[in-house]
This record gives structure tokens, sequence and C-alpha cells, in this order.
């Protein structure tokens, strides 16, 4: 059994868009040109490769066609630049990756402006917390990722980015009122925290090591890195931030660590296993910016 490449890129097309209009835009068809080659493509392997929901989600088995599809495509690109053919120039190739949000919020971003200057390139970026990026990486929806996660996925190589250190923060006033006895176990058990989302396990993390109650405390969500951060500068709450986001106004006496252990989380980069020169040129960038930045 071979899967025609021409229906493969158009599957992927309709996932990476989210609708068969969308799709058919892209590749210049008529959307009933999309369906008819995304229902052969289904007819051929004998399987439903999408979800025609909106957006489009692959199936399992379609998953596996699209992460063939962006191979084929990344390895192309690169034998067209190994020609010296720099048709990237006309379309530049598009990567997709994932990244955890205080990442993207302060290293991360420079290291890939770095790679766009340097290759014809654009990035498609997938924000989710590092402790579930690597599941992107595993259905196929992206070729590189910022991760918590040391083991490497199947298929993919993983390289060591550096620490990021939390602490836990507030403003002066807010100690004052909530925590005027230092962080006890007691006065955490009633003070307002911010946490990133239901997903966010860092404020729970640094509770649990005072044996506080991680779902007792009232909690705001604020599910945007420089926002999340605002909050905790505005006095909304305590939480914890890195040093990229939290040095200038510790210094400046605007926030205060309340104490405790910090905590570490190791990050590493895992990206497809294929060989490429574009795809190791985007990890060695990262991986340098990384070096600088987390230590």
């Amino acid at each position: 059994m071979e899967i025609p490449l021409d229906l493969a890129r158009t599957l992927a097309a309709v996932i990476d868009e989210g609708t068969f209009d969308a799709a058919a835009r892209r590749l210049r068809l008529t959307p009933s040109a999309v369906s008819q080659r995304v229902k052969s493509l289904e007819q051929q392997l004998g399987r439903v490769l999408v979800v025609r929901s909106k957006p489009a989600r692959a199936t399992a088995a379609g998953a596996a066609v699209v992460r063939l599809a962006r191979q084929l495509t990344l390895l192309e690109q690169d034998a067209l630049a190994g020609f010296g053919l720099d048709a990237a120039s006309d379309l530049p190739v598009s990567i997709p990756l994932a990244v955890n949000a205080d990442s993207l919020g302060t290293w991360f971003l420079p290291a890939l402006a770095r790679v766009a200057e340097r290759h014809a390139v654009v990035f498609d970026l997938h924000r989710d917390d590092q402790d579930f990026t690597a599941s992107l990486l595993e259905s196929g929806t992206v070729m590189g990722a910022v991760t918590s996660q040391a083991t490497p996925v199947a298929g993919c190589l993983v390289r060591p980015l550096g620490v990021m250190r939390y602490d836990a923060v507030a403003t002066p006033r807010y100690v004052a009122r909530w925590l005027p006895d230092g962080p006890t176990p007691e006065a955490l058990a009633q003070a307002p925290r911010v946490d990133f989302d239901r997903r966010d396990d860092l404020q729970a993390e640094y509770l649990g090591e005072l044996g506080v109650d991680v779902e007792h405390p009232a909690r705001h969500f604020v599910p945007a890195s420089n926002d999340f951060a605002t909050a905790i500068k505005l006095g909304l709450g305590w939480g914890m931030l890195p040093g990229f986001q939290s040095a200038t106004e510790l210094e400046r006496g605007e926030l205060e660590r309340l104490g405790g252990r910090p905590v570490d989380v190791p990050l590493y980069w895992q990206q497809w296993n294929l060989g490429s020169p574009l795809l190791d040129a985007i990890a060695e960038g990262i991986t340098a910016e990384a070096r600088t930045a987390l230590g």
C-alpha cells in the first residue's frame, strides 16, 4: 500500500487550516476538489482520516499521514537548499513548534528571529504547558517542542536546554494584607493566588511543600505569560515567577520573595529525528539561546 503524496499534503492542509474551504484557498483548488482528494485517500487507505468538525481534526490514522506530509515537505526543502535552489524565497517552509508560555514570553522568540534571518522559514507556534508539549510531537502536530520530558518521544531526538527557576513572589502591599506574619501555612490557606490555568501546578507544588491544601486558596486564572506576571505585580495574588519576569521588580522593592524553596523546571528540546539541516539549525539556535538565558 502506498500513500499518494499529493493527497497526503491535501489532508495536511485541511488540518493546518481547520476547514476544507480554507485548505482549498491555500491550495488554489475548489472545496469540492479538496473533499474529493481526502475522500479518495480515505478509500485507498481504508481508514477515516479526518473528523469533519470545525475545526477539522485528524484521527489517529490521519495524524500519521499528516506527519508524513510534513516530514516530506521539510526534507524536500532541505534537498532544494542542497541544490542551491532557494525556492523557499517564494514560499518559505512552515515549521510547527510547541513551547511553554513562559519560554515563549521571555527567551524563545529571539532564537527564532535569528534563525529566520538566515533561513526562509515561517513558524507555526503551539503554546501549551511544558508537561504537555511532548504529546504534540507524538501526534505529529509539531516537529519540535520545548518540554519538561527528558525521555525522547518515539522517533525524536532530545537535548537539554537548562532550568527555569521560579520563586514565590508578591507585592509588599499584598504581603501586608494577606501575609502579615509571613507565608505561614495558615495564611497561605486563605491568601488568593494567581494560576496560569487549571493545569498550572507550580503554585500547587510550592503550597504542597508547606503542607497547605492546594485546592483551598482562592485562585485567579490568567492564561497569558505576561498578563500572569502583571496580575501578580498589580497585587491580585501571589504566584511563581521566573527571574526574567521578576528580577527588576525585586530589585526595586516592588515585589518581594515569600521565601521557601524555589521550584526548578528542567527544560528539554525534542525534535523529529529526520537528519534535516533546517530543523537542526533551529535546534542549534534554540539551544544556544537557552544556554545564555537559562544557564
